[in-house]
């Protein structure tokens, strides 16, 4: 049975099955709070048709031959028997969704966040604003995060021969220079960055941001793969939103399911798809967004440039692709994680329009 949750001051975000039918109009949005405000201060309320969440994908993968131990599950508790041999499920992946009322997104919004981050990437911004969750929701889409395979509330295995590989866990330093975030090597000891940027990168918000980080495979794009076909699948047609590292599963899944993914926006994608199935994504529009610095930086150089070969063989395969430098459009000082940035609500206003250009806007 279908949930109404009218005039709710403060939104919950969770995920689950299919969504409603879409229409009417939206609530005004109000001016953006302050840094470090709560993330619904000096905002309209929302209301919301129903949230949920789900766990779709994943395989079964047999272990045998190890040795059974013993575990003490609790202080004090005693020792349990642990076979570790058997069937374990690996490979799944959380969702969740929140469906605005009334309606404007003609279909629901499915955002994939990058490597070592979670579906947080999407929710609240480190000092405390309203992220490009509450931005679609605010204009009437229905919204899905998800935390990919081996990310957050997916699961986790270190069975290392169903992984094929050890995690990867970032230090304090590398995202803050390697985001373009910092003014180079050091720059997250001196406090320095770049000159305009927009992260909130001061020393309280930018703890805020590394403890949302979490280990990552580098060995797992088959399953996660997997489960974000299962997710379409399961949802529908959709557009998809992707950053950094789900470029690849974006790309890779509209290839698998041209029939599913009616959209796609790519915000710094660190890889595309394959190269030799460019034709199937053809139908498909894509927005693709570079932030400030890359030119910069040669790291970001080139995965600009890998992914502009993938997306200029699909223009020439018939396709539309939109490339979006930010600061040609005099958006400046964005870093890798634009929808965190001080004028992240200005970036997503170049995705809204060009979704709605496009007819999914009503």
């Amino acid at each position: 049975m279908r949930r109404a949750f009218l005039r709710a001051a403060a939104m919950t975000a969770a995920a689950a099955a299919a969504l409603p039918r879409m229409a009417g109009a939206q609530n005004a949005t109000a001016p953006v709070p302050p840094a470090g405000a709560p993330p619904t201060a000096a905002r309209a309320p929302l209301t919301l048709a129903d949230f949920g969440s789900f766990h779709v994908g994943g395989r079964d993968y047999v272990v045998a031959g190890q040795p059974v131990k013993e575990v003490r599950f609790s202080a004090n508790g005693p020792l349990t028997r642990v076979d570790p041999n058997g069937t374990f499920v690996i490979g799944g992946m959380y969702a969740q969704y929140t469906v605005p009322a009334p309606q404007r997104g003609r279909l629901p919004l499915l955002m994939w966040h990058g490597g070592g981050l979670t579906g947080v990437t999407w929710e609240t911004t480190p000092d405390g604003r309203e992220g490009w969750q509450h931005f679609f929701l605010r204009r009437g889409w229905p919204v899905y995060v998800s935390d990919a395979v081996e990310r957050g509330r997916a699961g986790w295995t270190m069975l290392p021969e169903a992984t094929g590989g050890q995690p990867v866990f970032l230090t304090e330093d590398n995202p803050y220079e390697r985001f373009r975030i910092g003014d180079g090597p050091g720059s997250r000891a001196r406090g320095t960055t770049l000159p305009g940027n927009q992260f909130p990168a001061d020393p309280v918000n930018y703890r805020n941001f590394m403890r949302q980080n979490v280990p990552r495979f580098t060995t797992t794009d088959e399953l996660t793969l997997d489960a974000y076909l299962a997710l379409l699948d399961r949802v529908g047609p959709s557009v998809v939103m992707v950053h950094s590292q789900a470029g690849l599963f974006g790309c890779r899944a509209a290839q698998e399911r041209p029939e599913l993914v009616k959209a796609l926006v790519l915000a710094e994608p660190a890889a595309a798809g394959d190269m030799a199935k460019v034709a199937a994504v053809k139908g498909i529009p894509m927005l693709v967004l570079y932030g400030d610095y890359i030119d910069g930086d040669a790291r970001w150089r080139t995965l600009r440039a890998n992914g502009m070969q993938f997306f200029e063989a699909v223009r020439a395969a018939g396709g539309s692709v939109d490339v979006v430098s930010l600061p040609e459009r005099g958006i400046r000082g964005n870093s890798h994680m634009m929808m965190m940035d001080h004028n992240s609500d200005q970036v997503a206003g170049v995705v809204q329009d060009w979704l709605a250009a496009r007819g999914l806007w009503a």
